[in-house]
């Protein structure tokens, strides 16, 4: 028998390959039909779903994550459902790169599934799918008592971008898991229904940061996000730099000159990092009533602040110059 170090000239003597006694070696010979890239793997496999040794289960878990399709998805279920940790988590992960929306099939029952693992898996694998069908059992399991399934659920929904979801996505802002809540307000962000940016709104005064800064941010991705001008300048006083930061990005992408002064006051910050998008948001904006904040931090310490900054200043300057013309 030659090496299973060996690359594959053909599939001919897998299943010798894959008998071997030593797991270590069947390892080596599923790792070698992953990186085939023959579809013709995916039967050989297949196979070890059911092997003794969990290495090996492991191994045949993220070898499968190579390929796409039905089968290959069919063999990742029964390891999803494995009871070693490893080789389930390895089959979520290889399920959640999957694309091809047939596979949902094979993934769909497990939604249902007894093992909060399980069902959260199902879900992140059915995200990337988007098929119609999925949003049902999405929408069911957003009542399902373990925090990480619904997470995962509204993954499934903020794919599918269904404003028939809507409802659903912003009762959950009253959801007493704050992940739960990061979440949807992240989904709410493809909606054109204004319910959906007054529940973002709402988001920015979450008792959780992470939720207020998901909020921040999503305003100014949502196709009404100009209604939360007001709410978002108010966050630039938040207690969690990071929200004043995302805060600052919506601003600048709202072109909101009502918010230059309030920015402006924060390029004098101790972190760089909220200087710099400070210092993007007035470019965005570009507003005379920027320069003068922007002519403090041309010379930061920080070269990105600095680069930002007079990139703001050119925009300013050109600004201007249209407005001349």
């Amino acid at each position: 028998m030659s090496s299973p170090f060996e690359s594959y000239d053909d599939l001919d003597d897998a299943d010798d390959r894959l008998q071997a006694a030593d797991p270590a070696e069947r390892r080596v010979a599923i790792i070698a039909l992953g990186h085939s890239g023959d579809p013709a793997a995916v039967g050989h496999l297949a196979n070890m779903v059911a092997d003794p040794d969990a290495g090996v289960r492991q191994q045949t878990a993220m070898a499968l994550g190579e390929f796409d399709g039905p089968e290959a998805a069919e063999a990742l279920v029964r390891l999803l459902v494995d009871p070693e940790r490893i080789v389930a988590a390895a089959a979520a992960d290889s399920l959640a790169e999957f694309k091809d929306p047939a596979a949902a099939d094979a993934i769909l029952p497990l939604v249902k599934h007894g093992h909060a693992f399980v069902r959260s898996g199902a879900l992140r694998a059915l995200k990337e799918l988007r098929r119609k069908d999925t949003l049902k059992p999405a929408l069911e399991a957003l009542q399902d008592g373990d925090a990480a399934v619904r997470v995962q659920a509204i993954g499934v929904i903020g794919f599918l971008k269904l404003e028939e979801s809507i409802p659903a996505l912003t009762a959950l802002i009253g959801d007493p898991d704050p992940h739960v809540r990061r979440a949807a307000v992240s989904a709410l962000a493809f909606s054109h229904m204004k319910i959906a940016a007054e529940t973002i709104v709402r988001a920015l005064e979450d008792a959780d940061w992470m939720v207020r800064e998901m909020a921040a941010e999503t305003l100014g991705l949502n196709a009404r996000g100009a209604i939360a001008i007001e709410p978002l300048i108010g966050r630039l006083a938040d207690e969690f730099w990071q929200v004043r930061l995302k805060a600052i990005r919506s601003l600048g992408r709202l072109k909101a000159l009502q918010a230059v002064r309030p920015i402006g006051q924060c390029v004098t910050h101790e972190q760089a990092n909220l200087r710099k998008e400070a210092a993007a948001a007035l470019g965005e904006i570009a507003s005379p009533d920027g320069e003068p904040y922007l002519v403090l931090i041309a010379d930061d310490l920080d070269p990105d602040v600095r680069k930002n900054a007079r990139w703001a200043l050119q925009q300013i300057a050109a600004s201007r110059a249209r407005a001349g013309a």
